[in-house]
């Protein structure tokens, strides 16, 4: 599978995309100070975002993929986690969804427990069992092995993927150090692994090419991403973001 960064701000180049490869819409939920934009920015321009900023209504976001010599575009549509953020807009982002992302901080229990929130939401704005579902637990490089009874284990994630018919990754939106290894990483205690970033936008390409031609999604004619709404600057820099 070959995958490109797509940043184009031409309308002639998108427009020639448009009708070379089909196009897909992926929702992106979850609790608020997840990860959401860190992960999608990391998803679709390859690297962290260097001033996260909390997402006010939806932050829309491209990445183009080659599967099996087929085009995909996946537009990615990054939620506010905040319900005041979201009130005037849910039916907009159900609108024609083709796959969901439900995201969590492994390092945060309470984001886990909020998952049936979230599936609850996509039930009452009818998206089926037919929907592709992935879970991510995100923030995996903040794991610390003496918290063990405060965290969200490998096992629990598992199991609740398993009963919702979800395909399960556990990643960190930050870039890995540019040598990873065993050993520790600055003061931590945990050993730091190579994140599978990637592994997660191409499993969602995958699942996605063998579903029948889609309709086309209905976004503004640009690439890079699109902003719904503003945006709300934190007030100190910080790797907490939505």
């Amino acid at each position: 599978m070959e995958s490109s960064l797509e940043f184009s701000s031409s309308l002639g180049s998108v427009s020639s995309l448009l009708t070379r490869c089909r196009t897909f819409k992926v929702l992106v939920i979850g609790d608020s100070a997840v990860g959401k934009t860190c992960l999608t920015h990391r998803l679709c321009a390859g690297e962290f975002p260097i001033r996260p900023e909390a997402t006010i209504g939806v932050d829309f976001r491209e990445r183009l993929l080659e599967v099996d010599g087929e085009k995909i575009k996946l537009q990615l549509w990054d939620t506010a986690g905040q319900e005041r953020f979201r009130k005037s807009m849910v039916q907009h982002y159900y609108r024609n969804v083709h796959a969901v992302l439900f995201i969590y901080d492994v390092t945060c229990p309470a984001s886990f427990t909020s998952l049936a929130a979230w599936l609850e939401e996509c039930r009452q704005n009818s998206l089926g069992q037919e929907i592709p579902r992935f879970l991510v637990g995100n923030k995996s490089d903040l794991r610390d092995p003496s918290r063990t009874g405060r965290q969200v284990s490998q096992e629990q994630a598992t199991s609740f993927a398993k009963t919702h018919g979800m395909v399960f990754f556990e990643t960190s939106a930050k870039n890995p150090p540019k040598k990873c290894t065993k050993g520790r990483r600055g003061d931590r205690e945990a050993p730091y692994q190579q994140d599978n970033v990637e592994d997660v936008i191409t499993a969602v390409a995958a699942k996605l090419k063998k579903q029948k031609k889609p309709s086309m999604v209905n976004t503004p004619m640009y690439g890079g991403s699109f902003k719904i709404g503003n945006k709300k600057k934190p007030d100190k820099d910080q790797w907490n973001c939505c």
